[in-house]
């Protein structure tokens, strides 16, 4: 027993400090500030790929073109991918020049099989971009309207290779899309906190900004193409190991893009195990650690849940691990909830602790095995 509680110790211990460092990384993140004088003078490319998005497309077009950019400096590029319910229909409807559509599949040799095409329409989208700044979105988002002029101003000021900004869930209620909800919050302050502190690089493919330059520099996906996930990471990771390369993370909340949780669990899972699906794959040693870390710590409590079985008392050290980890993880999500104006939802974080562990042991061991079905096909 001596060995197991000993155990119990370091690894609550371990992930203690861990939320302690991301809580002193989100707040030492400077909050962007949009000047009021500011005039931008990048030409921004939209890249979206899209799959059998035909009920969202249109609105997350209508956001992007209602931007307070200048209409002349920005073009919005759709790749449809294969798509089987009219989604390029809905794009060909919109008679403004800056609205293109291409389809992936004349690009593509006849009946050659991908792993990835979400890549392969980025890079399609890319290459037929003309503008310096490449932003890539999805096409279930939402963007507010100082979207864009936040980003070309972070863009022009800094002069970033790449630049990442925040994603959120849009939910009004349901225990799936708030577990959602709290589960990817906490990852957006993750990744606002480790930029600030160095602890490994995070992005999302959501709002996601990188110049067409270094795009080139590093040959785009060249290398990671084979793999179905990490368009937004391990992009972010070739650029990351290019010489005198900088990125850039874009804390505000203007510049908060709005995008759907999944619809049923097996979605939920299904995504989830697609960006579980990229660890083994991470070049960055201090990433692979933490997630080691997380991922450890959550299975020790279902160990602990077993052992209590045998030994009571193992319920008890289990339930007092449990309070600590709950209490630590409060404290790091207040100011992160605060940011993304989304506060009503730390009444239900006590009652999401047992779901959350389960999630990660299965989606973790889900994603090493690395089979799933995405977008209606079946991915390795």
């Amino acid at each position: 027993m001596t060995i197991i509680v000993t155990i119990c110790i370091l690894l609550t211990l371990a992930y203690v400090v861990l939320m302690v460092a991301y809580s002193r990384g989100w707040k030492r993140q400077p909050e962007f500030r949009l000047p009021v004088s500011f005039t931008p003078n990048t030409f921004i490319s939209i890249i979206i790929p899209a799959r059998n998005e035909r009920s969202n497309i249109g609105a997350c077009i209508d956001s992007i073109l209602a931007q307070k950019y200048p209409a002349n400096l920005f073009e919005i590029i759709v790749i449809d991918d294969h798509s089987t319910d009219g989604t390029a229909d809905i794009v060909h409807e919109y008679h403004n020049s800056a609205v293109r559509c291409i389809a992936l599949a004349d690009h593509l040799e006849p009946g050659k099989q991908l792993n990835s095409y979400k890549k392969a329409a980025l890079a399609v989208g890319v290459n037929a971009s003309n503008g310096a700044l490449i932003v890539t979105t999805d096409a279930d988002c939402i963007a507010p309207n100082a979207w864009l002029m936040n980003i070309a101003c972070k863009y022009e000021q800094d002069k970033p290779d790449m630049i990442v900004a925040p994603v959120i869930f849009q939910v009004t209620g349901g225990l799936l899309p708030i577990f959602q909800l709290t589960d990817f919050m906490s990852m957006q302050g993750i990744t606002a906190a480790a930029h600030s502190m160095n602890l490994g690089r995070m992005s999302n493919g959501a709002n996601l900004t990188f110049t067409k330059e270094i795009f080139g520099r590093v040959k785009g996906y060249e290398g990671i193409d084979n793999l179905a996930s990490g368009d937004d990471y391990l992009l972010m990771m070739k650029i990351a190991q290019e010489p005198g390369a900088k990125i850039s993370y874009l804390k505000s909340e203007q510049a908060i893009m709005t995008t759907l949780p999944q619809p049923d669990w097996a979605s939920f899972f299904n995504q989830r195990i697609r960006w579980a699906s990229k660890s083994g794959k991470y070049s960055d040693n201090r990433l692979t650690a933490i997630l080691m870390l997380v991922y450890l710590y959550n299975v020790w409590f279902l160990f602990m849940a077993i052992a209590g079985f045998f030994h009571h008392d193992y319920w008890l050290l289990g339930g007092a691990m449990l309070i600590i980890k709950g209490f630590t993880e409060y404290l790091y999500m207040r100011p992160v909830v605060r940011f993304f104006h989304k506060q009503w939802v730390q009444v239900y974080f006590p009652f999401l602790q047992p779901l959350h562990i389960i999630y990660i042991t299965l989606a973790g061991l889900m994603g090493f095995i690395g089979n799933y079905k995405w977008k209606d096909r079946q991915v390795k």
